[in-house]
């Protein structure tokens, strides 16, 4: 298995550890079920489109803000345009997708409240994955070294980051209870994208895990 990094929108940087793609895109596959629409909020280079498309036959559709993740992806054969999650998900109809997925870039959107608002009224469920800014060893760097930290995800100083909404697993539940959307499935995910493999209280997730990626329902309007 190869061990090449990945760098996606939001300027995250995820090891690939599987022949058949990253694990947190394969884990995000899993959640979504065969023949159904989705769309793909900061798509990247169309990777996870890619994926949805070729192994449950979705019909697959992007918005990318860089142009030569656009070009990479059109390249695939994908639907992808170029378009900011925060200004042109409010273009799109309600109930316009079955799933709407916003991997690795809710930290960098300006307003990530109504970013997740829209996910949730234009798609029927939000899957959501982003860095965990409680995990342990980002407490320690800021405890000890009294400066921003940085990890193996987060390799950007502090000055030269796209994240501008630091945000962490706990803080995440909060914003779902928030917008009145149901948790159907959470997982904390380590470095490479992997499940920590049991289950614990929100505090425990929010300490050890690297990652957090949660499959939302919205709730009754």
């Amino acid at each position: 298995m190869s061990a090449d990094t990945v760098t996606r929108s939001g300027g995250i940087n995820v090891p690939s550890l599987s022949d058949e793609g990253r694990l947190d895109h394969l884990l995000i596959a899993s959640m979504v079920n065969d023949n159904t629409r989705v769309l793909d909020v900061g798509c990247g280079d169309g990777a996870l489109l890619r994926l949805l498309t070729d192994k449950h036959g979705v019909d697959g559709r992007g918005i990318e803000l860089s142009k030569s993740g656009v070009n990479e992806a059109v390249a695939k054969g994908l639907s992808v345009i170029q378009g900011d999650a925060d200004t042109d998900l409010a273009d799109y109809p309600d109930d316009s997708f079955d799933y709407v997925i916003l991997s690795q870039t809710i930290q960098a959107t300006r307003r990530p409240k109504v970013v997740l608002e829209h996910m949730l009224r234009v798609g029927r469920h939000a899957i959501v994955s982003f860095p965990n800014f409680g995990h342990w060893k980002l407490r320690l760097q800021l405890l000890v070294k009294g400066k921003m930290p940085m990890t193996g995800i987060l390799s950007n100083p502090w000055y030269d980051t796209p994240n501008i909404h630091f945000c962490t697993i706990r803080d995440f539940v909060g914003l779902v209870d928030e917008v009145g959307a149901k948790i159907e499935r959470a997982e904390a995910l380590n470095r490479y994208g992997a499940p920590l493999g049991f289950t614990a209280p929100w505090w425990v997730w929010n300490m050890f895990g690297e990652q957090g990626l949660f499959l939302l329902k919205r709730g009754p309007r």
